[in-house]
């Protein structure tokens, strides 16, 4: 796959990482600054899947949102927010009463596709 799409791609010597802290993270970026949230994910995944960085460390999860552009101080206030952990866990819950099994998921619609190589099947379905 990442031949085929060109993504770098390196196996993380780390994994599996727990993502808890990361998906607060993306949930309080959708809530607060949904402008900045596509650099966060972007951030992430590289160090996970490129850079094979120990994201379950604290310290290095801080260091990778500071060169991306991010205040790990106020990062660590964000997650730590109980709006935000409601927030992760709204979205669990409607991910689960939907079907999702697995990521990558994505709906078009109410249509469900599962998995990356699904990718273009999501590309004619919003094209419909």
């Amino acid at each position: 796959w990442a031949r085929r799409y060109g993504v770098p791609f390196t196996f993380n010597p780390h994994f599996p990482i727990n993502t808890l802290t990361l998906m607060r993270g993306a949930a309080g970026m959708q809530m607060r600054e949904p402008d900045r949230f596509l650099r966060y994910v972007d951030a992430v995944y590289k160090a996970t899947w490129e850079k094979a960085r120990n994201l379950n460390d604290p310290a290095v999860v801080a260091a990778t949102l500071q060169e991306a552009g991010f205040d790990p101080a106020a990062f660590v206030a964000m997650v730590g927010d109980p709006e935000v952990k409601a927030k992760l866990i709204a979205n669990t819950e409607e991910a689960v009463q939907r079907g999702v099994f697995g990521a990558p998921t994505m709906f078009v619609g109410e249509e469900m596709f599962f998995g990356q190589d699904r990718l273009e099947f999501v590309r004619d379905a919003l094209g419909a």
